[in-house]
């Protein structure tokens, strides 16, 4: 017979749990979970992190859409080993940005008109409360601007790589971790 006592309490991002299991009968533990046992044999008390702060999005992910709904297209190759973020500034204003897992390529399908800068960071650890890898992060953005114009004989479409390849034209500049639109 199993018994389960289910209390769950956030306190700092954190989740707890606690599970109370008759007869010693274990069951497996959440990914990325630590478990604790005190007291008697049939108490085990389970700690896990935030779920959605640490939760690795998918490739393709749209991480954050203010500036969107037009027809233009954005192609991204990441060829590096590490994940990465790519976001589009028009003026001073985040537009979209994009996860792009390692080895993947993602595309974003709805740029509107105008003229974006391109930033990008990769690394480890992706918090997506506070938009930024916690690990091994570089922060860079693309020295040319894109501009998509859309006409009625021509949808504006851009292909870019996150990691260097022969005979590439775009140079990159390095950005401070704050001046990253998050």
């Amino acid at each position: 017979m199993k018994r389960l006592l289910e209390g769950t309490t956030t306190r700092s991002g954190v989740v707890v749990a606690a599970v109370a299991l008759a007869g010693g009968l274990l069951t497996a533990s959440p990914a990325g979970a630590t478990t604790v046992t005190g007291g008697s044999a049939a108490t085990t008390v389970t700690f896990t992190a935030d779920s959605s702060a640490l939760a690795r999005p998918r490739n393709g992910t749209i991480l954050y859409d203010r500036i969107s709904g037009g027809q233009g297209r954005l192609k991204i190759k990441n060829g590096l080993s590490r994940d990465g973020v790519v976001a589009l500034v028009r003026g001073k204003t985040k537009a979209i940005s994009i996860y792009v897992r390692a080895k993947s390529t993602a595309t974003i399908t709805d740029v509107r008109d105008g003229t974006y800068r391109i930033y990008f960071t990769t690394g480890t650890s992706f918090n997506r409360s506070k938009g930024r890898f916690t690990r091994n992060a570089v922060y860079q953005r693309f020295s040319e601007k894109l501009t998509y114009r859309t006409t009625a004989t021509r949808i504006p479409g851009w292909s870019l790589t996150l990691n260097p390849v022969r005979g590439g034209n775009a140079r990159t500049t390095s950005v401070n971790p704050k001046d990253f639109p998050a």
